[in-house]
């Protein structure tokens, strides 16, 4: 029964670490279907509206039904915290960040989008959320997981080293290419997509934020995700109505548009980011940020099986470095923590019952003692009466 309970306790404390890989999962299956649907053709902006569409249309109905007990009042503050998450960590984040995988490539992007954790802690510590702690372990911890765990995207992307060999089990998807013109980087582009992606990365940095500051005052995670959803599909609509006139890109068919658009709105915009709103709402923004990482590892993986690309020995060292990094940051963060827990005075349960001391005035009392004294004598006189009275009748 113990060792159940022990095991219980282990799990609950892993909880967030599991729900934020497979996150980075889900972030990678995104990342492959962007690749396919450009290669169909399709129009990125479009891409992002029909994204929180149907996260909205997911989200929302769950939220109705799961917390229309327990959520919260609504009040302005909440609701344009909402607009700006989803201005930010919605529509802004996901336009940008496509836009730098149009002008430059994906694995640029992917490594520029590692600045996240990085922004987010710079962020949270001029703001109060996060310390230093330089003379803590924990903090040393925590500053040398997020450098660790940047370094290794890094080499991860650039670095490339001896190519290794995994057998013929590779399968292309991208063989046709409907049209799409394959072009030369310029370096214009390539400062307007470095531009792109640190915009993105500043943006969903922001969401962090101030995705912490909502959830505390309203920590209904479901229905804070179909709020920020629906900001996002009505800014994501705007901007792709400016930019792409053409309304035939708006149609959908049973075909690779259709799975995109369907995968990145449910599962990715609507599921995971209710998993997001809780973890940062359990362990605070940074903690989210550290796992952006493990996305490129998953997007390595999923780029030898499915789409045909090599794999060279500085994709497993990034990925090891990757891990260890992670590694750190999590344990410096449950050490503080533990040690937060710690500093919590627990309520005893000996504690005396209070004792309730009456205090009266002093000629109060004497008044009393009069009257006690007066009635005992009275109460005598009557009795040597009747003793009297019996005597003289005998």
């Amino acid at each position: 029964m113990m060792m159940k309970n022990n095991l219980c306790n282990v799990v609950q404390g892993l909880k967030p670490t599991l729900l934020m890989v497979m996150v980075q999962i889900a972030f990678a299956g995104v990342n492959v279907l962007y690749k396919l649907a450009v290669n169909d053709g399709m129009s990125l902006r479009i891409v992002v509206a029909y994204r929180f569409i149907f996260a909205t249309a997911f989200i929302a109905p769950i939220a109705f039904i799961l917390e229309r007990k327990k959520r919260a009042k609504m009040t302005w503050t909440i609701l344009f915290q909402s607009f700006l998450c989803g201005l930010f960590g919605g529509s802004l984040a996901q336009n940008f960040y496509l836009q730098a995988l149009t002008l430059t490539s994906a694995t640029f992007a992917s490594a520029m989008a590692n600045l996240i954790p990085a922004v987010t802690f710079i962020m949270a510590v001029s703001l109060g959320m996060e310390k230093l702690n330089l003379r803590t372990k924990a903090g040393k911890a925590k500053i040398l997981g997020t450098l660790t765990g940047i370094g290794g995207a890094m080499v991860l992307t650039f670095v490339k080293g001896v190519e290794i060999k995994m057998g013929s089990f590779h399968l292309n998807l991208l063989h046709h290419q409907n049209g799409v013109v394959t072009h030369t980087i310029s370096t214009a582009n390539t400062i307007s997509g470095s531009l792109c992606a640190l915009a993105s990365s500043i943006s969903y940095a922001l969401w962090l934020i101030i995705q912490t500051k909502m959830s505390e005052r309203y920590p209904t995670h479901y229905s804070s995700t179909a709020l920020i959803s629906f900001w996002a599909s009505l800014v994501s609509i705007v901007l792709a109505l400016c930019f792409e006139r053409d309304l035939s890109q708006w149609k959908l068919g049973w075909n690779i548009r259709l799975l995109t658009v369907a995968y990145a709105g449910i599962v990715v915009s609507g599921a995971m980011v209710a998993v997001i709103s809780w973890c940062v709402h359990m362990r605070g923004p940074l903690f989210a940020s550290v796992f952006t990482p493990l996305m490129l590892l998953m997007v390595a993986l999923a780029g030898c099986t499915i789409l045909n690309e090599k794999l060279h020995l500085g994709s497993i060292i990034g990925a090891v470095l990757i891990v260890c990094g992670l590694y750190a940051v999590v344990w410096g963060k449950s050490k503080e923590m533990k040690k937060k827990n710690q500093l919590v005075p627990s309520k005893n349960p000996h504690e005396f019952d209070p004792v309730e001391i009456v205090v009266r005035s002093i000629e109060k009392d004497k008044s009393n003692l009069n009257n006690n004294n007066q009635m005992v004598k009275d109460n005598e006189d009557s009795q040597t009466d009747e003793h009297e009275q019996q005597s003289q009748e005998k």
